[in-house]
């Protein structure tokens, strides 16, 4: 815009000179010029034909009657009588006192198109700011002192870096724990226990007959009583005390159990009372060390009694599975505990999404069959829901606490602009004599304050992302989101925009004549 205006003020071909390469005339049209950069609907000329020799006194003369043309309202303040002449009115001040005050013919327009345009319709100065122009201007000067704005980057970089890893790191701790009950198939498992009445202070049993009550419920896929109970277990000369579970047929369903070889418990050796076992896989281990030894079809004893082997289950990963014996329900009831009670009642739902309403109306159907609410309902992916809420809870507060690092980043991105505005008063000064507006000059400081956080942002969004990925590289679970990448981006360039307005304020509000008095 500059470029243009001087165009039309005929110095074109001296925007690269020194004040002290042009002449009278000239000079004169550099400070029409300023004037004009922001509109100059009003523009004060003081002696503007002073120092001028007769024909560059008439070109000035000639641009100014040119402007009033055009709608500028030009103000002249001047002892000349000829130049007073020119104007449409003309007001005469003695000792501070209005004497006359004439209105003249208005002098005829120059022929030929006009160069300037009214000021009501020019683009208000500076209100459509050149934002890349201005963004260009701001990384000049910070690369100017390039080695304070890197460190100056260091305390947004390590900010951003550390809310997207913190936040990484603890969605993929989530989604680990949900893919972990996933696999030992308690995402959708409902469990029931015996409890103490409210009312009549009583505990309950539960037995087979709950077994069928909870069966006939919608939305109840397999359901089996189970009762662990120690005990020891024999194969040769080898002893081994563990668990010994006794459930129903449906177990390797509500279980999510898988076979590595042999076959599982059928509905024939719960009617039967048969003596067969399905072993864990550490079982097998401490029972049959040999790995050439092939354990289905041997016969172990189980509290002295025997027991043919008929299943090894493969290893889950969970402990207490992988050291587990399992027999049938009834076998276990009559022949080992002697006691037809079930210690709980266990279940898989079809319909995860209804799990809810399922463990509801167990306990209403229960509730209704036993006279008694004699028990307790336990509802897994409800547990699991709250631990995921839990963990996500937590997740956010670490990246609340890397967030501090982004205020010191803040408030690193502050100190440096109040040591540009110290270091730049003079240049500011000089900015707003050519015809920078307040506005102008904290655009300009702000916009250096954005480049610093918007550079500071990206490094660490990469530097989060490396960092994440070296994590997952050392099987550390981490889940990136984009919800996370723009949510720290964003406070990185909110963290610039906030601690970059007081010294952009600051910088705008210098008086002129003070800032070009300033070292």
């Amino acid at each position: 815009r500059a470029r243009a205006l001087l165009e039309r003020l005929g110095l074109g071909n001296r925007a690269g000179h020194w004040p002290r390469q042009l002449s009278g005339g000239q000079q004169q049209r550099v400070s029409i010029a300023r004037a004009l950069i922001n509109g100059g609907r009003v523009i004060l000329a003081d002696e503007p034909t002073g120092a001028l020799d007769s024909q560059s006194g008439a070109e000035v003369m000639a641009l100014l009657r040119e402007l009033a043309a055009a709608g500028h309202t030009v103000i002249l303040i001047t002892h000349d009588a000829g130049v007073a002449a020119q104007a449409a009115r003309v007001v005469r001040l003695h000792d501070g006192r209005i004497v006359a005050d004439e209105r003249t013919a208005a002098a005829a327009p120059l022929a030929g198109e006009p160069r300037f345009p009214h000021p009501t319709g020019q683009a208000g100065g500076t209100a459509q700011i050149d934002l890349r122009e201005t963004l260009a201007s701001a990384w000049r000067s910070l690369w100017a002192s390039r080695f304070r704005t890197l460190l100056t980057l260091l305390g947004i970089v390590i900010g951003v870096a550390s809310v997207i890893v913190l936040m990484a790191v603890g969605l993929g701790a989530s989604e680990r724990t949900l893919a972990n009950l996933a696999a030992f198939g308690s995402i959708n498992r409902v469990e029931i226990w015996p409890d103490e009445d409210p009312l009549s202070a009583r505990r309950g049993t539960l037995s087979e007959a709950d077994v069928g009550t909870v069966r006939a419920v919608a939305n109840v896929e397999a359901v089996v009583p189970f009762n662990p109970r120690q005990g020891t277990l024999v194969a040769g000369a080898h002893r081994f005390t563990t668990w010994v579970l006794a459930t129903g047929a449906d177990g390797e369903k509500v279980f999510n159990l898988k076979l590595a070889a042999g076959s599982y418990l059928n509905a024939e050796d719960e009617r039967t009372l048969a003596p067969v076992v399905v072993l864990g896989a550490r079982t097998r281990e401490r029972l049959f060390p040999e790995p050439r030894t092939r354990p289905v079809g041997e016969y172990i004893q189980i509290n002295g009694l025997p027991f043919r082997v008929i299943g090894v289950l493969e290893e889950t990963g969970d402990d207490e599975e992988d050291h587990t014996a399992m027999i049938p329900f009834a076998t276990g009831a009559l022949r080992l505990w002697g006691s037809p009670h079930a210690g709980g009642v266990q279940l898989r739902v079809a319909d995860l999404g209804r799990i809810d309403e399922t463990a509801r109306a167990i306990e209403q159907a229960l509730e209704r069959a036993r006279g008694a609410k004699d028990f307790r309902v336990f509802n897994n992916p409800a547990r699991v829901r709250a631990q995921n809420a839990a963990s996500r809870q937590q997740a956010l507060l670490l990246a609340l606490i890397a967030g501090i690092s982004l205020v010191v980043g803040g408030i690193g991105v502050m100190n440096i602009m109040l040591m540009s505005v110290k270091e730049r008063t003079r240049e500011i000064g000089i900015r707003m004599a050519t015809g920078a507006r307040q506005r102008d000059i904290q655009w300009q400081f702000l916009a250096e304050a954005v480049v610093v956080s918007l550079a500071g942002g990206v490094a660490g969004v990469a530097i989060g992302l490396l960092i994440g990925a070296v994590l997952a590289w050392w099987a550390v679970p981490v889940v990136f989101t984009v919800r996370s990448l723009l949510l720290a981006f964003g406070c990185a360039l909110a963290t610039g925009l906030l601690f970059g307005f007081m010294p952009a304020r600051q910088a705008a509000r210098l008086e002129p004549v003070v800032a070009l008095a300033g070292e």
